[in-house]
């Protein structure tokens, strides 16, 4: 296994950085990363603390940078050293300039910007969590999706994803022993969209949800013909009521977010057509 120092240093909050270079790890094998994560490089001063760690890590270097002086002597000093440099930003600023006619403006963060669809964002994420696990179902018109699934079948999670890209996502477990309210059945707004995944998963994941509350792993909340009746009972549920239907079993949660989030925008081209 080959091990990588990857030093990561932005002006804001890095957290584009962080994206591009993990899409681009994903892509390689046994590689022992790392990394070496520098947000809000806005100074000189700053630059020359990290440079002296970047001297004893060797390693690429990958950077988000507005501020021309600062560019030129992070460039400059890894050029002394040896060291491979990327911008990755650089290209797509260079065609959008090209395109549009203006320079880009060198102002650190921009994306970051307290506008109204950061405040939609905001309001998104504080509706979800008001409305997890089935909580203030009269409510759920107001939604932008709904969320069905059996317990832990990562309905918070997504939702929580989905409220950080401006969706407000309400969500409600499906339980054999207690029918959901019938409002459910009578939304329009909503893009309900029921979750499923395997059984020999969710008894996995639920086994270590109850060791980690120090419970016996003994009851039927893992029981394996439970289990696959209750999974049974969802997905009739889902099929009965024509739900779109996502299997989460080997999907990541942003893959499941990303899976509804085209959902939604396919119910919205439709609506248009």
């Amino acid at each position: 296994m080959m091990r990588l120092h990857l030093h990561l240093l932005s002006d804001s909050t890095g957290e584009t950085l962080e994206n591009i270079a993990k899409a681009a790890l994903a892509q390689f094998d046994d590689v022992d990363t790392m990394r070496h994560f520098w947000p809000m490089v806005r100074s000189e001063t700053h630059l020359e603390r990290i440079l002296a760690e970047i001297a004893l890590n060797p390693g690429l270097v990958l950077y988000t940078l507005v501020n021309p002086a600062i560019r030129r002597m992070l460039e400059a000093r890894c050029a002394a050293l040896g060291l491979p440099i990327v911008a990755p930003m650089d290209a797509v600023s260079n065609a959008l300039s090209s395109l549009l006619g203006q320079e880009a403006k060198a102002r650190p963060g921009r994306q970051h910007s307290l506008d109204a669809a950061y405040f939609a964002r905001v309001d998104a994420i504080q509706w979800t969590i008001a409305h997890d696990d089935g909580i203030a179902s009269e409510d759920w018109e107001e939604a932008d999706i709904l969320l069905a699934g059996v317990s832990r079948s990562s309905k918070t999670p997504t939702s929580i994803y989905l409220a950080n890209r401006g969706y407000k996502t309400a969500n409600i477990p499906i339980v054999v022993e207690s029918p959901p309210p019938p409002i459910l059945y009578t939304l329009k707004n909503p893009l309900v969209v029921g979750l499923t995944t395997s059984a020999d998963r969710l008894i996995a994941i639920r086994r270590n949800r109850l060791l980690s509350l120090n419970q016996m792993p003994d009851t039927d909340y893992v029981e394996q013909d439970a289990v696959v009746k209750e999974l049974s009972y969802a997905r009739r549920m889902f099929a009965d009521n024509g739900w779109p239907v996502i299997d989460v079993t080997r999907r990541s949660i942003e893959e499941t977010a990303a899976a509804i989030i085209t959902l939604c925008n396919d119910r919205k081209l439709e609506a248009r057509a």
